[in-house]
């Protein structure tokens, strides 16, 4: 199984973010979304990466992109991770059915049951721009990110209120 690829029309998704909130693909309808999928929380290639996106967060949501993490840990252990590392975007728990959103998107390891090391950028249109699958031990960093962020048009910010920010912690 491969990633999907640019040109694809992101699966929709709903997933919890909290214990008690849901977060679906659709409430980011019109902005653009970066995907980062990733096999555990408390893995130390996992924590170095997310906590390099949310140092760079300012950057990306320069780019008018928002960012959400996704792995098929649960919730709970979500929360436990962002408040440990003090992060500020949303960790979607793919948990139950186990993987299935990892699945649609390509990005699900079956040999060990946890999410591949993939990452999306979504457009306001709701189509992948640029995917990337980095090797499971490799922080791919944000280069890649910010390239694809950097080659989209600027979008004509409405009200200011365009933005979907969770913190989880």
């Amino acid at each position: 199984m491969s990633i999907l690829t640019v040109g694809t029309k992101a699966p929709d998704f709903t997933l919890n973010v909290t214990p008690d909130q849901k977060l679906s693909l659709s409430e980011f309808a019109g902005r653009r979304l970066i995907l980062a999928f990733y096999p555990a929380d408390w893995s130390p290639v996992c924590g170095d990466q997310m906590s390099l996106y949310n140092h760079i967060l300012p950057e990306f949501r320069r780019h008018q992109a928002e960012l959400v993490g996704v792995s098929v840990d649960g919730a709970w252990c979500h929360q436990a991770f962002a408040r440990d590392r003090n992060l500020h975007f949303a960790l979607l728990a793919d948990f139950e059915p186990k993987g299935a959103v990892s699945k649609s998107y390509g990005a699900y390891r079956n040999t060990e049951g946890v999410a591949e090391r993939a990452l999306f950028v979504i457009d306001e249109n709701g189509t992948i721009v640029w995917s990337y699958l980095s090797p499971i031990a490799v922080n791919p960093g944000a280069d890649g990110i910010l390239d694809a962020l950097e080659a989209l048009p600027d979008l004509e910010k409405k009200d200011g209120s365009s933005q979907v920010t969770r913190d989880v912690a």
